[in-house]
């Protein structure tokens, strides 16, 4: 794999992971503002908006870089032009489309998520409103999104990850401004402030694309001149150009919604099926709540897989369509190197420190030792998200994007059932231990997928990250001795908040030191962040 998607890929990963920052960052002044049953409503609002947003791109944002990457790998660039201009007509169309049905929906998706009322949580009303104030980002995020993905398509990542910052900032400041605006300056009520801080999606991401727009507009005459000069300037027909992007945008759809509906799963089956145990409606969102706290943070290791996802397709794709497989063997093989040398020790380190980094950020909330408890087991979901992420991205790159579908499938099942079958046995752990079962069954139908598809020798590829394993394995057992030693040592001689804060802090900063202490003095490692030297003519 050559250099340029190893810098690709980190320059989208450096502002994906800068935006999950961003994301977790706002909930610590937002939760001391609304409180646990504040962040319920909340998330109530962003769960069914998450998967209409998938629905209303259709999957089109992938599948156009994919199609842009392909035929600009032909010679072909007026294709890609043409193809721009249909697809954000097609976005500004399903996504009025989107916005309507979820404003429609609202009353039908508050009966199902708030269970049964016992007064003491969220009202239905409280439910429709905040849904209906996030539906409105549907009319921009669509089109945004499909700007990003014929960017990326031509292998630019600048602009993606420049309005993927621009509009978590945004989005950031106007949720925490909007709601302390809401709450002490006009002494309105929580369920206003939840609702003008599910807006900011709205403001967020029209800042994001108008920053795709500016770049555009200054490349503009660039991308003439560069459709004027290919060698391959066939048109190609609309209904082509559609089918063959339905072909692509299908199993886009199924594999952009596996993490959404997993998460919503969550969201819309908890507070029934606590409740059905005896919990009250409270207490149900309260896990609720926590749950959803904890997917905030596992995300952010999450979303370097994501960028990786984002960097490999139009590469691979490039590759596979010149044929040069053993070039697509190698640019699979460097990026799960990277995804496990930067993923892994995140999931394990969090792990370790579960309860004091949940104490530390989540400060207001009142459940933080059940919080804790959940993030503790959650943490290590990481690896499995990004997993799918990155081997549903290589199927899709090689044209089994369709393949990946039943694997999901068979996942979702199993979760689902799972959620109800160990609920008496396991609590507040079951639809964790339900996600690992269904996560860990669709990513090793994945691998099998892959191996069938390009004889690649997943076992002894995967052995070659044993090194990583060792250094993850060491800087563990360093974080553990640390925090127990702190979690004694800072017992009764500070606060208990201030004790958390300090143990998450230095034994974070110690297992760093010495995982990067490790892996840099390793040849190996050290190569895959190396830049080719420039040959002498």
């Amino acid at each position: 794999m050559n250099n340029k998607l190893v810098r690709g890929t980190f320059f989208l990963t450096a502002a994906t992971f800068i935006s999950k920052i961003l994301g977790f960052v706002y909930i610590i002044p937002f939760m001391n503002l609304v409180g646990d049953e504040g962040y319920a409503l909340y998330k109530y609002a962003y769960g069914p908006y998450g998967l209409m947003i998938s629905l209303s791109t259709m999957g089109l944002p992938l599948a156009v870089s994919k199609y842009v990457s392909k035929y600009n790998g032909l010679g072909n660039y007026r294709a890609s032009q043409d193809l721009l201009k249909f697809g954000l007509f097609l976005m500004m169309v399903t996504g009025f489309i989107a916005c309507a049905t979820l404003y429609a929906l609202a009353p039908t998706l508050a009966h199902f998520v708030v269970g049964r009322q016992d007064g003491s949580g969220n009202s239905i009303d409280d439910v429709v409103y905040v849904i209906r104030m996030v539906s409105f980002a549907l009319l921009i995020i669509p089109a945004m999104s499909l700007l990003r993905g014929y960017f990326q398509g031509n292998q630019s990542m600048g602009p993606s990850a420049l309005s993927t910052v621009i509009e978590q900032v945004v989005r950031v400041l106007f949720i925490v401004c909007g709601a302390y605006a809401v709450l002490t300056m006009f002494n309105g009520s929580i369920t206003s402030a939840v609702g003008v801080a599910t807006f900011g999606a709205v403001m967020g991401g029209g800042a994001g694309l108008l920053i795709l727009v500016t770049v555009y507009q200054k490349r503009k005459h660039f991308i003439y001149k560069q459709v004027q000069n290919s060698r391959e300037n066939k048109r190609i027909p609309i209904a082509s150009m559609l089918k063959e992007l339905l072909s692509y945008s299908i199993p886009f759809v199924i594999v952009g919604l596996a993490i959404p509906i997993y998460q919503n799963i969550d969201t819309f089956t908890i507070n029934a099926l606590f409740q059905s145990i005896g919990y009250t409606q409270e207490k149900a969102e309260t896990v609720n709540a926590v749950i959803g706290l904890a997917q905030i943070l596992v995300m952010i290791p999450v979303s370097l897989a994501t960028a990786f996802g984002m960097s490999l397709l139009p590469s691979i794709t490039t590759s596979y369509t010149k044929g040069e497989i053993n070039n697509v063997k190698q640019k699979i093989t460097q990026v799960l190197q990277l995804f496990f040398f930067l993923t892994l020790p995140a999931a394990v380190g969090l792990s370790l420190l579960a309860k004091p980094v949940y104490r530390m950020i989540f400060p207001s909330g009142s459940s933080y030792k059940l919080g804790g408890f959940v993030l503790q087991w959650y943490a290590p979901m990481a690896i499995l998200f990004g997993l799918f992420t990155i081997t549903a991205a290589i199927l899709q790159g090689i044209n089994q994007q369709k393949k990946v579908i039943a694997g999901l499938l068979i996942g979702i099942i199993l979760k689902l059932s799972l959620n109800i079958a160990l609920l008496s046995s396991f609590k507040e752990l079951t639809p964790i231990l339900a996600t690992y079962v269904g996560y860990g069954v669709s990513v090793l139908y994945n691998f099998h997928l892959i191996k069938k598809a390009l004889s690649y020798r997943i076992i002894p590829e995967l052995a070659r990250m044993k090194i990583s394993i060792v250094h993850v394995t060491f800087m563990g057992i360093v974080v553990f001795i640390m925090s127990k030693l702190l979690t004694v040592w800072l017992a009764g001689a500070v606060q208990d908040y201030t004790a958390s804060v300090l143990t998450a802090i230095l034994s974070a900063i110690a297992g760093a030191g010495i995982y990067m202490g490790c892996s840099f003095s390793n040849s190996e490692i050290r190569d895959l962040f190396k830049k080719p030297r420039r040959k002498v003519s």
